[in-house]
């Protein structure tokens, strides 16, 4: 199936609900007064999704600071709630007085409770729409190698690789682990999506 074309000229509106293979999952903005139910989130994920992120946000000084970047407009967050309960999140970091003020950093988690029923390719989609509201021309996540599993589900919408850093993640044990950057244009997403037949899940 084909389709529709995405509306930009509509800027999305949340909260919203969606499917996720039988799933009902409601979107919408993360604001500084989700912090209890942030924390409590980042709480029931298992220790491998927290091993190598780039900060760790179980230590309420990173929660603090993630939610004061969002009031600043630093940081566009999305939330998943299922029965008022958090099942993902997202952010795309902005780096408006950079060199690379064009490009955003997504990252992206996903409650273990919804993996497999579409809901971290949703919300990676989600952002793309975002990223085209915020006037971004690329969106970059990084990850190391030992992330196969999400490498895939990335490349599987269109991200390739477009740089590896040897050693350059020291987990929380001291080894040291490789870094992948993935990258997809975003001025392009409209078309990858319609050759997927997905652009109706991120219609406005």
């Amino acid at each position: 199936m084909v389709g529709k074309a995405i509306n930009m000229n509509v800027p999305r509106k949340y909260p919203r609900t969606v499917s996720c293979n039988g799933s009902t999952v409601e979107l919408s903005l993360m604001s500084p007064g989700d912090a209890a139910d942030l924390k409590a989130f980042v709480a029931s994920l298992p220790e491998h999704d927290l091993l190598f992120l780039s900060r760790d946000i179980t230590h309420p000084k990173v929660i603090d600071a993630w939610l004061a970047a969002i009031a600043d407009g630093r940081v566009r967050s999305l939330v998943a709630r299922e029965n008022g309960a958090f099942v993902g999140c997202t952010a795309i970091v902005l780096h408006e007085l950079s060199w690379s003020r064009h490009v955003g950093e997504l990252r992206v988690l996903v409650s273990p409770a919804l993996r497999g029923k579409g809901l971290g390719r949703l919300l990676i989609q989600e952002c793309f729409v975002q990223a085209m509201e915020l006037g971004l021309a690329k969106l970059c996540v990084q990850m190391t190698v030992d992330q196969r599993a999400a490498i895939a589900g990335f490349e599987g919408i269109g991200f390739r690789a477009e740089a590896l850093f040897r050693n350059h993640v020291k987990d929380r044990d001291g080894k040291l682990h490789d870094l992948a950057v993935l990258s997809h244009d975003v001025a392009g997403v409209e078309a990858m999506m319609q050759a997927y037949g997905i652009s109706d899940a991120v219609d406005a």
